[in-house]
């Protein structure tokens, strides 16, 4: 049976509970509108969905949900959705961690009432760095979209358009 001790000192227990919360706070921080947190939150990480082209880096992170998202300015300039991230597993070696989870994301505007709009989900990969006040950070965001229903208050673009 392992050491619920990891090889940099800290628990396992410790890091699962840093990256579940990494997991949380990205849907908090796309469920406030708050782009720019998002890409501070991807800044060391590639961000892409399972067809189409990554991103990195902070600001092209911040602008690629800026340009895709619809925000409500009537409603705090948040996209008046939820994402609801679920099941998460996550396997931590060491200073490097990896973990999956479901996400289900709902909406309710004034065109849509509230529904799902998208299920699918996350493959994520974090380092650690004892350096850094936060420690554990993402390095990697893919997401698979598998279910998608009436995103057309949501999104500015169609997912569906990269099956083709």
């Amino acid at each position: 049976m392992s050491s619920p001790r990891e090889a940099g000192g800290g628990s396992q227990i410790h890091a699962r509970l840093a990256i579940t919360e990494l997991l949380y706070r990205y849907a908090e921080l796309i469920d406030a509108g708050d782009f720019d947190g998002v890409g501070q939150l991807l800044a060391r990480a590639t961000f892409a969905g399972t067809r189409s082209p990554s991103t990195s880096g902070a600001e092209a992170i911040a602008k690629l949900f800026a340009m895709t998202t619809r925000r409500y300015p009537d409603f705090g300039n948040t996209p008046r959705t939820r994402h609801l991230v679920l099941n998460p597993i996550v396997e931590v070696n060491g200073r490097t961690a990896t973990a999956r989870s479901t996400f289900c994301v709902v909406q309710n505007t004034e065109t849509v009432p509230l529904q799902p709009i998208v299920v699918g989900r996350y493959f994520d990969s974090f380092s650690c760095d004892r350096d850094v006040p936060a420690g554990w950070y993402f390095t990697a965001r893919q997401v698979d979209v598998e279910m998608i229903g009436d995103i057309s208050a949501h999104l500015t673009f169609d997912p569906r358009e990269f099956d083709r």
